[in-house]
């Protein structure tokens, strides 16, 4: 384990992870010591909360197993919605036009499209590289639709899918330009890529979860393994990269733990939050 800012400043009052690849293991499965840790940071009075590229509805398998109280932060802050699943904090859709112009690039390149209302899921073919799978992860069905058409009024994310790693990543850059200030596009796994309002990333999240809570952004720590992690990285006190994380994204953070595999979320609780709070009384 590694760190390049031995000592954080500011003592941490809340903690911010994102879900897959971080909080729970490659089988989408929480570990008990990983809720252990959260009822640690409860028991110290520090707050956590998650957030996602996933639905709303994709982490409610967490709120009751973490004792969640606090506003989660769906499609990478599209969607900040409280605990109960039915009050929403504050929402991002897709401006009108920028939809269409979206799937047309990520089209171009051979992704298949899935569309997220603040409700639905839309795919067009339930047969599709990773439907199934995330279906399972997300625990609920997709809707199949022929066409997008009518659907793109409340699009608070689109994802294009492919197993051509090289074919997703090219495509983010073409989305990119193709949305341009309105979009915020960034994997959120090797085959997903996340378009959402350039208002809803992760670093978005931080500022967010900051105003709502009056913790301010250097004073919370954010757990995470993607590129799209590396945002809340930026705007956070002290940033924790995951073992399994790329070089890259473990070079933008201040300290690199283990991989979910190796319990690593729980690791870099107990070392790099609880252990710097106590080490700070």
């Amino acid at each position: 384990m590694a760190s390049k800012n031995e000592h954080a400043v500011q003592p941490i009052r809340m903690v911010i992870a994102d879900v897959d690849g971080t909080l729970v293991t490659q089988e989408k499965a929480l570990t008990k010591r990983a809720a252990e840790a959260v009822w640690r940071l409860h028991q110290a009075g520090i707050q956590f909360s998650v957030t996602s590229g996933r639905p709303p509805r994709g982490m409610a398998m967490l709120i009751d197993p973490l004792k969640l109280t606090q506003p989660l932060a769906a499609f990478n802050g599209g969607v900040l919605i409280q605990p109960d699943l039915k009050t929403v904090v504050d929402q991002k859709f897709l401006p009108a036009g920028v939809p269409e112009k979206v799937m047309e690039a990520i089209g171009h390149h051979g992704l298949d499209v899935w569309v997220y209302t603040d409700t639905e899921w839309f795919v067009r073919d339930p047969n599709a590289a990773h439907v199934a799978r995330e279906q399972w992860t997300v625990k609920f069905p997709p809707t199949v639709v022929k066409t997008f058409a009518g659907l793109l009024g409340r699009v608070a994310q689109i994802v294009g899918v492919s197993d051509d790693l090289d074919r997703v990543a090219k495509c983010e850059k073409d989305v990119q330009q193709a949305g341009g200030t309105h979009i915020s596009a960034a994997r959120s796994q090797p085959y997903y890529l996340d378009v959402t309002h350039s208002q809803a990333n992760k670093g978005e999240v931080v500022l967010s979860i900051s105003r709502l809570l009056n913790i301010p952004a250097a004073e919370i720590a954010t757990v995470g393994d993607m590129p799209n992690d590396v945002l809340m990285f930026n705007k956070s006190g002290v940033s924790i990269a995951m073992g399994n994380a790329s070089p890259e994204v473990q070079a933008s953070a201040t300290y690199v733990t283990s991989t979910n595999e190796q319990e690593g979320f729980a690791n870099a609780i107990d070392k790099f939050v609880l252990n710097a709070r106590s080490a700070n009384v």
